[in-house]
């Protein structure tokens, strides 16, 4: 099993793996989400569709090359790990493509345990913060509440309320941001859901700055300071890291990294490596 970069000390439960594995999935991003065709993808495809370029063993046949061939947005998506929870656990290895049932069921819980998965990711970075310890006990339990789902059939993961287990979770990711960003010295700003599309920010002093969902769609952020900045939900598509600096950046995920431009120079939290393309 490999663990959630950045765990600190604590255990994630036995097989919980939330890396993706796409070696051990078969295909679900390729086949049961939707994608229209834009800049990140060359064409249309309905949900339960599989991709044109997925191969019989499963893997993409483009994959060196998605982004020269108008498949920037397959190098952006990233499931958290839950393409090999429902291909090897929920459904015991079986093949979407022998059973017609069995493939709507998959395809239909694939999303509901992405977003478990991507919760649990933002919970586990929480119980790591050394700050957080004030409320670390209620982070674990809800982790606990939240993994326990994940273990759930097909059935029961489809009547899952996923926006209820986000918000829950939502409730404590929000106190551990606050806790960890009042040991950042200096005044910090709030443009928490803030439209900052294409905003002028370089080398702008952002340290522990609250920028939760916040729309930094092309904003110019060379060589700022964004050192526990909360950056869970914001928009960083297009967005110039070149030279910036994320040590210690909250909630930041690879998807954010892998949507942006950055550089040698672009300094990130541990545990995030730095994006093939930049």
């Amino acid at each position: 099993m490999e663990r959630r970069p950045g765990a600190g000390d604590h255990e994630l439960p036995e097989r919980l793996d939330l890396t993706a594995d796409c070696a051990n999935c078969s295909g679900l991003c390729c086949v049961a989400l939707p994608f229209a065709r834009s800049a990140d993808f060359a064409v249309d495809k309905d949900a339960g569709e599989p991709c044109r370029n997925l191969l019989d063993d499963f893997r993409c046949g483009i994959h060196a090359g998605l982004r020269e061939r108008g498949f920037a947005g397959c190098t952006v998506f990233d499931c958290f790990g839950a393409g090999q929870k429902v291909s090897q656990q929920t459904f015991g290895g079986r093949d979407w493509r022998q059973d017609r049932d069995v493939a709507r069921r998959m395809f239909a819980v694939f999303p509901v345990m992405r977003h478990l998965h991507e919760v649990l990711w933002y919970l586990d970075e929480a119980i790591a913060m050394p700050s957080a310890e004030p409320i670390r006990d209620d982070l674990r339990r809800t982790f606990d509440d939240v993994e326990r789902l994940t273990r759930g059939g097909p059935g029961e993961l489809a009547e899952v309320d996923v926006g209820a287990v986000r918000e829950s979770a939502n409730v404590l990711l929000r106190r551990a941001s606050e806790l960890a960003r009042a040991g950042v010295p200096g005044r910090k700003r709030n443009r928490r859901g803030a439209d900052l599309i294409g905003a002028k920010l370089r080398n702008a002093d952002l340290r522990g700055a609250d920028l939760r969902g916040a729309y930094l769609i092309a904003a110019d952020l060379r060589g700022a300071d964004l050192r526990a900045a909360d950056l869970i939900g914001a928009d960083l598509r297009d967005a110039d890291l070149r030279g910036a600096d994320l040590t210690g950046a909250l909630f930041l995920t690879r998807p954010q990294l892998a949507s942006a431009r950055g550089d040698a120079a672009t300094r990130l939290p541990a545990g995030l490596d730095r994006p093939a393309h930049w």
